[in-house]
């Protein structure tokens, strides 16, 4: 089997170490159309970021960057060549609440399965005219849990991913435990939940919500290590580790939930103490020492990191 990557398909046995739910940049199209910044320096630091992360074994990762969040598939191929890493691509639409107007006007006046049109189209003929196809699909639930207009995205993303085969990974509110709505409004649709990642959930310290997620049948994205606003980096060790000892390091996956640049996130707050630890090395610098000396076999620590991310992403075409 393969798995599609911004610099085509690779055998699956390439993929290695991989973290599950990065960005490179995420980004405000329009900001940036009039307030532009030094392109050139920040994909210059991309590639040295990436080509550190690369140094310590993992060379692949996910960018779940998709309609929201400024995606350029083009600039991330360009950074991936350089840097010598494997970047599955997304698809999907980031939003809290409401539908962006491009979308509704289509889904309301053209086709009411516009969403879904649009979504297998990226991932069986390629995202606009670049030829790169995305290997996931991305939607979002948030404290304010579900609207209209989410209900809506999530259900053209099931239509798409039971026409595909390619796999769903979420952002999620761990603390109003809305893994489950999701879960529920995707297997009601018919989807598969082995065939979803429940995002953030190591935001949460609640066993039982995690233990309930996994019975469902879904995978856990442990995926903000170093983001201390939602989750201690103790926090997430300790869970992390606890879950091992329940059995379940084959149903989880690792990950920051970082990026290189960011508009949303302003640089004076990632200067803070709050977020020194959130960034692409976190997991094999800090956490991988800390699950070893909580006693998380390599085995397991293998299953996290490789077996768990290939099982996910490698879709038989």
């Amino acid at each position: 089997m393969t798995i599609e990557t911004v610099l085509g398909p690779i055998p699956d046995d390439r993929l290695g170490p991989t973290l599950m739910h990065e960005h490179i940049f995420t980004g405000f199209a329009e900001l940036r159309a009039e307030y532009p910044r030094d392109v050139d320096a920040q994909d210059e630091r991309a590639v040295r970021t990436l080509t550190a992360l690369a140094e310590t074994g993992f060379r692949s990762l996910v960018d779940l960057t998709v309609y929201g969040l400024g995606r350029d598939v083009r600039r991330i191929a360009r950074i991936a060549e350089k840097a010598g890493v494997n970047i599955i691509p997304a698809t999907g639409i980031y939003t809290f609440a409401d539908m962006p107007g491009y979308f509704k006007n289509y889904t309301i006046r053209v086709d009411e399965d516009f969403i879904s049109s649009v979504l297998i189209r990226e991932i069986e003929q390629g995202i606009g005219e670049t030829g790169i196809h995305a290997g996931i699909i991305k939607f979002a639930t948030d404290a304010r849990g579900l609207t209209p207009d989410i209900e809506k995205i999530i259900a053209q993303s099931a239509i798409a991913q039971l026409r595909t085969g390619v796999p769903i990974s979420t952002h999620t509110d761990a603390p109003t435990r809305n893994g489950l709505v999701q879960q529920e409004l995707l297997r009601t649709a018919g989807v598969d939940l082995g065939r979803v990642v429940i995002g953030h959930s190591g935001d949460s310290t609640d066993l039982g919500y995690l233990e309930q997620l996994i019975e469902n049948g879904s995978w856990l994205g442990m995926d903000r290590f170093g983001h201390e606003p939602s989750g201690t980096l103790a926090d997430r060790i300790a869970t992390v580790a606890a879950m091992c000892e329940r059995g379940y390091a084959d149903r989880m996956v690792l990950s920051h939930d970082t990026n290189v640049t960011s508009d949303n996130t302003p640089e004076e707050l990632r200067s803070s103490p709050l977020f020194a630890n959130w960034h692409f090395r976190c997991v094999p610098d800090i956490v991988l020492p800390a699950l070893r000396e909580r006693g998380v076999s390599e085995a397991d620590i293998e299953k996290m990191t490789v077996t768990n991310p290939v099982a996910i992403l490698a879709t038989p075409r």
